[in-house]
């Protein structure tokens, strides 16, 4: 058999082949299907909240016994039946040191925190039983150490307050924390469930530090009651109203042995944590510091009997296990909205801090946080903390650093911490008795100074100088107004960033890069060359729309004019620009304003004898430019990408043509 001849091709072929090739990618762009419409967006987005989670695990739920299914599902709902499996008696060792470890520490913090709260102490050890015991079956950090923290419970009073009176009815205003504490756990599993995680995200990191800060600052300053031993203090969390309070007490009745006693605790305790900082091998030193303290303090009131002397002591802690507090919750009459509305605040506060400290540690480790199966968790736990006298509940930074250091591997360690409160609760409340109120000022003291982050307050500055308004605006506004007010102040200014930066997104102009077919932006990349006759301009947002769509046609024009009217100083004849080319594979959708404002932008631009194209446009954008019949508008011209645009305007005026026929 012959051999096929080979064939050949002359050279003048090669034009019309690369003209056919751009004609033909030109079709792919114009004649593109159908996108989808908003009814099958919508049921898209459906199927990836509810199903998508879980996608894996009804496959596999499918394909086994009735047995395996319940298993499996067990499996999807308490991640501890998935790593109890490969546990050992080396990890219970690893955990039980940490647990206890942790213990030491959240047994005096938990009761400090109680009385920052403005609750009975015992509610701050009930809120570090039950809450950890649900985290522990159903959380996924293997690090987070859970119970009352300081932020939150500066938070709750500053809201609950304005509705019941702590002081002067105890009962009433506890049964509106324990109902609070139901929102805010009714509110964190709706966030998981339903992946509304990204609700969270609207406290900016930004905002997180500068309101820590200013809610240090003021717990501090809330402490000096303890500290001072005053026995009447203001309810407000401003700074103003806080510091007229210590002036006029210090003015008038204050102990000093309530200074000498508390001062003394909080330099053993920072200075324990100094060398536990110096020396690693000692991070069990500054974490057992804050009970030791309370048990010194309790020894030296009591058999000096400090007490008769002016030391204020906690007297009674009501022992025994958590009662069932279902019977107390308010979910009727006048105060359920804004009890609610206080629950939605701090959920969102204790799931921000938990989810931040969870990350950070997971990272350490290097596995992946659920942050949906996170936000369930945490609300599970807070719901049923509701019911059994607890409190919030979240994550602390300071006791999950802790808890790292101590070499934990599972969340053990927190079962083990809540079975030690537990035992704590049944037999040593009555030893606590005679316990200063100055030490747990001075406990709370000691672990503040790690709230306030003047390095992140920096590096936001050195980075975003908007980002930093932000910090600043949420630390003032808690500082000199309320914290639940630094809170919106902070959050408005986050939604006012997205705002600005969305409807005042701007032009950039691209130039090619010598040697490639790479178009950049030409402030950027002052190397990149500008073609004579052609501008290239590139829209710096995601969605051409009516909040931005003036901004952008008038930012295009502006290139025009200024040059033509340097041109005309030059006494240049004609146009400076023969075509402008418009790069929108940035641009993901629009709407009737910015198909409006592009018409207007062509008869502009056809005004002074400048065509208009169109380069890499989206789906969605480009199927609302057909149906528009923007595209007969411009002839047509519509490109694949920039660099087919830029030969097209290079080539003849009859092969030009032939390509866009």
């Amino acid at each position: 058999m012959a051999a096929p001849a080979m064939e050949t091709f002359r050279p003048e072929e090669i034009p019309d082949l690369e003209k056919s090739g751009q004609a033909e990618r030109a079709q792919w762009v114009l004649n593109a299907p159908e996108p989808p419409g908003a009814w099958r967006e919508l049921i898209h987005s459906g199927r990836e909240t509810f199903l998508r989670p879980c996608g894996n695990k009804l496959l596999a739920l499918k394909n086994q016994p009735g047995p395996e299914q319940v298993v499996l599902f067990l499996q999807g709902i308490f991640p501890i039946l998935v790593w109890c499996r490969s546990y050992t008696v080396k990890k219970f060792k690893n955990d039980l040191l940490a647990g206890l470890t942790i213990a030491s520490l959240c047994i005096p913090q938990s009761i400090g925190y109680a009385t920052l709260a403005k609750l009975d102490p015992q509610y701050g050890l009930y809120t570090s039983v039950v809450p950890p015991l649900i985290y522990a079956v159903m959380g996924t950090s293997r690090e987070i150490a859970i119970g009352p923290v300081a932020v939150v419970s500066l938070l709750l009073p500053s809201m609950i307050q304005k509705l019941q009176d702590p002081v002067a009815d105890p009962v009433s205003y506890t049964k509106l924390v324990l109902t609070a504490t139901f929102f805010a756990g009714i509110f964190q599993a709706a966030f998981g469930l339903f992946r509304l995680g990204f609700l969270v995200d609207f406290l900016s990191h930004a905002a997180i530090v500068g309101f820590v800060a200013g809610a240090a600052i003021v717990i501090g300053l809330q402490q000096l009651k303890g500290l001072l031993g005053i026995s009447h203090f203001t309810n407000k969390t401003d700074i103003i109203s806080v510091g007229e309070a210590v002036w006029s007490s210090v003015h008038h009745h204050w102990s000093p042995y309530n200074f000498i006693l508390g001062c003394s605790f909080l330099i053993f305790i920072l200075f324990t944590r100094f060398l536990g900082r110096r020396k690693k091998r000692l991070f069990w030193l500054p974490a057992i510091a804050p009970l030791l303290s309370v048990i010194l303090s309790t020894l030296i009131v009591f058999l000096t009997r400090a007490d008769k002397h002016g030391i204020k002591i906690v007297k009674h802690i009501k022992g025994g296990l958590n009662p069932s507090s279902l019977h107390q919750l308010q979910l009727d009459g006048p105060q359920v909205g804004e009890v609610a509305k206080a629950g939605l605040v701090v959920a969102v506060v204790a799931l921000t801090e938990a989810i931040a400290v969870g990350r950070s540690f997971s990272s350490m480790k290097g596995y992946n946080l659920d942050g949906n199966k996170e936000m369930v968790a945490m609300g599970f736990m807070n719901v049923i903390g509701s019911f059994t006298s607890c409190y919030v509940a979240t994550g602390s930074f300071s006791r999950t650093a802790v808890n790292f250091s101590a070499g934990c591997e599972t969340l053990v360690s927190n079962i083990v911490m809540a079975i030690t409160v537990i035992i704590s609760l049944q037999l040593f409340t009555k030893l606590l008795y005679f316990t200063p109120t100055a030490i747990l000022a001075s406990i709370i003291l000691s672990a503040l100074p790690g709230l306030i982050d003047l390095s992140a307050a920096y590096n936001i500055w050195k980075i975003d100088k908007l980002d930093f308004l932000t910090c600043i605006a949420a630390f003032f506004g808690v500082l000199f107004v309320s914290v639940e007010i630094g809170l919106l102040v902070a959050v408005g200014i986050s939604f006012a960033k997205i705002i600005l930066i969305s409807i005042r997104p701007g032009t950039e102009t691209l130039g090619r890069i010598p040697g490639t077919d790479v178009f950049c932006d030409i402030n950027q990349y002052p190397m990149a060359s500008k073609t004579p006759g052609v501008v290239i301009i590139r829209v710096k947002s995601a969605v051409l729309c009516f909040a931005n769509a003036n901004i952008i046609k008038e930012s295009i024009m502006k290139w025009v004019t200024e040059d033509q009217a340097e041109d005309t100083k030059a006494n240049v004849k004609g146009p400076n620009y023969k075509l402008v080319i418009l790069d929108t594979s940035g641009l993901m959708d629009i709407d009737t304003s910015g198909i409006a404002s592009l018409q207007e932008l062509h008869k502009n631009l056809t005004s002074h004898g400048i065509e208009l194209a169109i380069a890499n446009p989206r789906w969605q954008v480009i199927h609302k430019l057909r149906l528009a019949n923007f595209v007969g508008k411009i002839g047509g011209r519509v490109y694949l990408t920039v660099g087919e645009a830029m030969d097209n305007a290079a080539a003849p005026d009859a092969e030009r043509a032939t390509i866009q026929a």
